[in-house]
């Protein structure tokens, strides 16, 4: 692809955003990332709709002339240089990240992510990387496929965009495959295995070969000894850094990828088991997750919820304190099932079992949905029983005299039991 093959009208921007950008390339190499170029290109090669354009990821280095006693992040000069040159009522958000050098920014209506390009190493396999400062073609090189290495460069002559593909990213988008940019990258980070079930499940993607071949490798010496994960881990699966990163790649395929796909391509690569061993074997976690959106449930806690050992599962992936609650309160649910000698065999002994101040509604939804517990009465108490109040208020004996306290309380339990007790299981 010639630099002339892209114009930078393709990118959908504003005019004045447009502009903006051609005046500052003067000043540092500006290039656009990420999908956006991925997107763009997909549409060239394949005519694969164009998704939009909700946000636009930036990298930003110094040009060659640059101020080097200027001692801001390139990509809060190139954010101020912005400012300056777009009327202050175009600027909806601006919040820059002294930390990370990154700057979040949104100019006429469109939200831009700028960072700096930078470099990183990994100290050890999973651990989270060291990123130091770096150059355009070194910030594509930390990228996860060949298909997220590539960069359109805006010319300082402001005719076009420039394509950067040290990679052959062009070349995977046009066999559509996911290709690893190198020998150890699953090794340093294994959330890239979820990364390329996302990417196949959205895009249609296979793993090329090598890149295959490398899953396979990296998952055959999971989990790694307590050498390479360092002290203090707890002699968890995975490091703490890892498991945090893992679980947000797992919210991201279950929320905004086609889910169903994604997890059924971890499940063929033999995957599952960066989760939870006992999930790659298990077949039912597409009814669970179905069922789980019909009751409001959190989908990773319910893609839990089938193994006995979810509630450590969660906290080694950090899970939000609420879910790990709901989580524990199953496996509680589920040892008082167990532990019952006789099953409940009315409406009203289930609605008293399952009420038990030891778990929520959720957490009986929850074991609705994994079958921890027999369905139809779950099911029962969740639609009906639950909602059925006492056929007289409150407010109906307290006018007939009976006086506020532990007996009026008591007695709506008895009228409400009354009332179960003519429902059908």
């Amino acid at each position: 692809m010639t630099a002339s093959a892209i114009d930078p009208g393709d990118l959908s921007l504003p005019p004045r955003l447009l502009g903006a950008f051609r005046r500052s390339a003067d000043c540092a190499v500006l290039a656009v990332v990420g999908g956006a170029v991925r997107d763009l290109l997909l549409h060239r090669v394949h005519r694969d709709p164009l998704r939009g354009l909700p946000d636009l990821d930036l990298v930003v280095e110094l040009a060659p002339g640059g101020d080097p006693a200027d001692p801001r992040p390139a990509a809060h000069r190139l954010a101020e240089r912005l400012l300056q040159d777009t009327p202050a009522a175009a600027v909806g958000y601006c919040q820059f990240h002294r930390a990370f050098g990154t700057v979040e920014l949104e100019l006429d209506g469109t939200l831009l992510d700028l960072a700096s390009a930078r470099r990183e190493t990994y100290p050890a396999p999973g651990e989270n990387p060291v990123v130091t400062d770096g150059s355009l073609e070194e910030d594509l090189a930390r990228r996860d496929f060949s298909i997220n290495a590539m960069a359109l460069v805006f010319a300082s002559s402001g005719t076009g965009l420039r394509l950067l593909d040290p990679h052959g990213g062009w070349a995977d988008l046009g066999h559509r495959q996911l290709r690893l940019l190198h020998p150890r990258s699953l090794e340093d980070d294994p959330t890239r295995i979820v990364r390329a079930a996302r990417y196949a499940a959205r895009l249609g993607f296979s793993l090329a070969p090598a890149s295959l071949e490398q899953l396979h490798t990296t998952l055959a010496r999971w989990p790694w000894g307590e050498q390479s994960r360092g002290a203090g881990t707890g002699g968890g699966r995975v490091p703490p850094a890892l498991g945090t990163r893992l679980r947000m790649e797992l919210e991201l395929l279950l929320e905004r990828e086609p889910w169903e796909a994604a997890l059924g391509c971890l499940q063929a690569w033999g995957a599952l088991v960066l989760v939870d061993p006992a999930l790659q074997d298990d077949s039912g976690w597409p009814r669970r997750l179905h069922w789980a959106r019909r009751c409001g449930l959190p989908p990773l806690a319910a893609l839990l919820a089938g193994s006995d050992s979810a509630p450590a599962v969660a906290m080694r992936l950090q899970l939000p304190h609420g879910q790990q609650r709901l989580l524990a309160q199953l496996a509680l649910l589920r040892q008082s099932w167990q532990a019952l000698e006789t099953a409940p065999s009315t409406a009203l002994a289930w609605t008293s079992f399952l009420e038990h101040p030891g778990w929520s509604a959720e957490a009986v939804a929850l074991a609705l949905v994994s079958g921890a517990l027999p369905r139809r009465p779950l099911l029962r108490w969740w639609c009906r029983w639950r909602h059925l109040p006492s056929p007289v208020s409150a407010a109906e004996l307290i006018a007939a005299g009976l006086r506020p306290g532990p007996a009026l309380g008591e007695r709506l339990r008895e009228l409400r039991g009354e009332r179960l007790r003519d429902e059908r299981l």
